[in-house]
């Protein structure tokens, strides 16, 4: 996928390639079949709300924290049948894995698409995928009409955590802590890429995983594993206590290796919440960053990740 491109995908978090600057959404498995079998597709234009982030992130703040605070803003109607436009100082300094979780979580919101204008991170990303053909970068023109523009000033933002059973049940993690949890999930298609491990792992390093918490992590795909191994990251996992998974959407929709039981509790970096999503109707699930999920493994509970790491710093 490259910047100016139109996809579809049978997954609603298709969305998440908006951070290439490409038009990308979910349609049914119906439409998506008769895109391939015809070439064509119907889609109804939908209007922009334009979200623009100010101020400069905390350390252990990350892209995740920003769209479940957005999230917590809007609620999962917020951006209903709308595209959600994404700029300002803070997205212009996050990576590319970043832009790709915050875009992954639109749909969350009720959003068709998240789109984030290419930049030069962008086009050196996609230089790395070998891709041969030329993007296109589209941007919105300076007199673009919006549905509604909402700017926030994110300096004092700390890690954020989604509480059952709704991504935008949302709140700082100052104001969870002591949530005992049984399993903590890194990965999934939000947070599976290498900023994502790299994050945990280094929370992760020379520690272990709380007695009572089984940690499962799953790289997004086999190259992001590969690096992952080479990168030493795997080994520091594995010697903290943590288990890992190839690709796969796994527990996050209830699919495998980590279905929870009834009463349990996890933390997880996966993008939904709702009532029996990870297993039994009646355990629960927390939605965090890497960094806090990485965290609370170690601690058997929720915890902001300064707790078990060191003193808090500007990013």
């Amino acid at each position: 996928v490259l910047p100016g491109d139109l996809v579809i995908g049978a997954d609603s978090h298709t969305c998440t390639y908006g951070a290439l600057g490409a038009y990308a959404t979910g349609v049914g498995s119906t439409d998506l079949a008769a895109a391939m079998a015809t070439g064509k597709c119907w889609l109804k234009i939908p209007e922009t709300i334009k979200f623009i982030l100010r101020g400069r992130l905390k350390k252990w703040v990350s892209g995740k924290d920003i769209i479940l605070f957005i999230l917590g803003q809007i609620g999962v109607d917020g951006a209903l049948n709308t595209a959600m436009e994404f700029s300002g100082p803070v997205i212009e300094k996050i990576s590319m894995d970043e832009r790709f979780t915050i875009c992954n979580m639109v749909i969350e919101g009720g959003a068709r698409a998240g789109l984030i204008e290419p930049d030069a991170k962008t086009l050196q990303y996609v230089k790395k995928t070998g891709e041969k053909r030329k993007p296109r970068i589209f941007k919105s023109d300076p007199d673009a009409k919006y549905k509604s523009i909402k700017e926030y000033d994110l300096s004092d933002m700390e890690p954020q955590v989604s509480l059952p059973f709704s991504p935008a049940n949302v709140k700082p993690v100052g104001k969870v802590k002591g949530v005992y949890v049984d399993q903590v999930v890194i990965g999934s298609c939000t947070n599976g890429r290498m900023y994502d491990l790299r994050a945990a792992a280094q929370i992760l390093k020379n520690k272990k995983v709380n007695s009572k918490v089984r940690l499962i992590v799953i790289p997004a795909t086999q190259k992001i594993y590969l690096q992952a191994i080479k990168e030493g990251l795997v080994e520091i996992f594995i010697k903290a206590g943590g288990v890992f998974s190839t690709p796969t959407c796994g527990p996050c929709l209830g699919g495998h290796m980590g279905i929870l039981a009834k009463g349990e509790k996890a933390v997880a970096t996966t993008n939904r919440n709702f009532i029996g999503r990870m297993g039994h109707p009646a355990s629960k699930v927390y939605l965090s960053s890497p960094q806090v999920a990485a965290a609370s493994a170690i601690a058997g509970k929720i915890i902001h990740p300064a707790d078990v790491r060191q003193k808090t710093e500007d990013r």
